[in-house]
């Protein structure tokens, strides 16, 4: 599951299910963020808020297919649920390409 600060809004933090969903968001509409940027993949077990899996609102964006449901996290992530902190990898046009 991947996570970014600014997607806190809500009451929760809104997540990816994958990394290729997480390389669309981030391609849809974070390409201008200030880099690096980050990725947190979660261990949804060891959240002690609760998570809820829903479809995107309006729509998922292009790349993602209908009725992808997608994380969302309502309340403070915990620590412990971190397994992984990884960088987005971009390509020369600006696009994320991967996770390391």
């Amino acid at each position: 599951m991947g996570w970014n600060p600014p997607l806190l809004r809500g009451g929760g933090c809104q997540c990816s299910p994958d990394e290729e969903t997480t390389l669309a968001v981030v391609n849809a509409f974070h390409r201008g963020a200030a880099r690096p940027l980050v990725v947190l993949l979660l261990d949804e077990d060891r959240l002690t808020a609760r998570c809820l899996w829903e479809a995107a609102e309006p729509a998922p964006p292009p790349g993602v297919a209908d009725g992808t449901l997608f994380p969302h996290v309502f309340g403070p992530v915990d620590r412990a649920a971190v397994q992984r902190v990884l960088e987005v990898r971009w390509d020369d046009e600006g696009r994320a390409t991967g996770l390391f």
